[in-house]
């Protein structure tokens, strides 16, 4: 095998790879039946999605700046979206946007009932 086929046979897999978890997150989001759950579906997967096409850019046009990039987006990607999800959830649960019978564990009930 050459430097070619094995380009492209990583290529194929990550790509294939980062399309499935972008699929699976637009199918969580679709399915789920609350704000908490489909924010889960939304974050995950993208960002390993994210994760897999960025790999193949890099691995395909390696260089200094491209591999700097890719690094810099991931990175930023992976601080950001976890961030806004939170914000989001802490917003549909403070306006009951929520399905409270699927919440296994509500550390912030307490709080919320006493006055906070």
């Amino acid at each position: 095998m050459n430097d070619d086929t094995i380009r492209d046979v990583a290529t194929a897999i990550l790509v294939l790879l980062g399309a499935l978890m972008c699929f699976a997150a637009g199918i969580g989001l679709l399915r789920f039946p609350d704000v908490l759950s489909r924010l889960h579906a939304a974050t995950k997967p993208q960002i390993f999605g994210l994760m897999a096409i960025t790999a193949d850019v890099a691995i395909n046009n390696f260089s200094v700046g491209t591999v700097t990039l890719v690094v810099a987006i991931v990175g930023f990607q992976a601080l950001t979206a976890p961030m806004s999800a939170h914000l989001v959830a802490r917003a549909a649960y403070d306006t009951q946007h929520l399905r409270t019978d699927l919440l296994i564990v509500d550390e912030m009930g307490p709080r919320r009932s006493a006055g906070g």
